[in-house]
């Protein structure tokens, strides 16, 4: 016999129409903006600075990105910022992971202690100063390695893979030592491969860390050299006289010609920076989403 068929009631038609609309409310209160800026982006200055919510460029034009890729200090900002991604996410996922596999090791003595240790640090902070006293008698200021170096060890991911890891069965491992392997072959050729959807989330998350942050450009570099992407986001929202120079700089190389001088403005240039900004993660993040939730709900819940 077939289940008998439970019918909704009328009251919880009611709420699944009202979850419905709010969701699709929501969803439109999130996109429509987005939308807006990127149509600005693509959109000439006579008719952006006239229309309200746009969602298709009335006077189509590229002049803006033209003018943004064609500054030297963007793409280098860009390039400054990739190198930085790859370099974190190498050194942070393999500094963490080798701390969580190695205080999982049921012969490690004082793991309560070194757990400890490592677990104050993470609600006391030692402030700006301090590290910037630092940072400064390491030889960290104007250096490339203030953006990698000081990012190995996050409490956070560490007590994610930690927890993943517990989550394996020992026999696993007791079988690979019968065979003869050994304690980095057991880590390398189990473990690693069997923590690929929350290095996936860690990755993800570490990914869209590193490309927002900005502060430790602000703080610790004076060299333009080694801006980053965001930071460069943060300087032309913020200085919209070096913007019009940005533009002027274009005009003058002959990136954008006088009779698209118009098309250019402050508006539609600053709207294109904050798509090129942006866009990578949004594109990254489908990819990544269901490891992201698979990994977060077996590293955060423990057995």
């Amino acid at each position: 016999m077939k289940p008998k068929e439970i019918s909704k009631s009328i009251s919880e038609r009611i709420f699944d129409s009202f979850n419905i609309l709010f969701l699709l409310i929501l969803c439109a209160v999130i996109i429509f903006p987005y939308i807006h800026v990127l149509m600005v982006s693509l959109n000439d200055n006579a008719t952006s600075t006239v229309t309200g919510l746009m969602l298709w460029p009335s006077a189509f034009t590229l002049v803006n990105y033209q003018t943004l890729f064609g500054n030297d200090s963007i793409m280098r900002a860009l390039f400054i910022t990739v190198s930085r991604i790859v370099l974190v996410l190498i050194y942070q996922i393999s500094l963490n992971f080798m701390a969580a596999y190695a205080l999982t090791r049921k012969d490690l003595p004082y793991k309560k202690t070194i757990v400890m240790f490592f677990f104050i640090p993470f609600f006391i902070s030692s402030g700006l100063i301090p590290r910037f006293i630092l940072y400064s008698s390491l030889g960290l200021l104007n250096n490339f390695m203030v953006y990698v170096l000081p990012a190995g060890f996050i409490f956070y991911y560490f007590i994610l893979l930690r927890t993943y890891l517990g989550t394996i069965p020992d026999s696993l491992e007791e079988s690979a030592r019968m065979d003869g392997a050994g304690e980095f072959k057991i880590m390398t050729r189990i473990y690693l491969p069997l923590c690929k959807p929350m290095i996936a989330t860690l990755a993800l998350l570490i990914t869209v860390e590193t490309w927002n942050n900005w502060t430790d450009n602000l703080y610790f570099m004076t060299h333009d050299r080694l801006n980053t992407i965001s930071y460069e986001l943060y300087r032309v929202l913020m200085e919209r006289a070096r913007l019009q120079a940005l533009i002027q700089e274009a005009i003058r190389q002959g990136q954008v010609t006088l009779a698209g001088m118009g098309a250019t403005t402050t508006q539609g240039v600053r709207n294109a920076q904050i798509i090129v900004v942006s866009l990578p993660i949004i594109m990254i993040y489908p990819f990544l989403q269901r490891y992201f939730i698979k990994g977060l709900m077996i590293g955060g819940v423990k057995e």
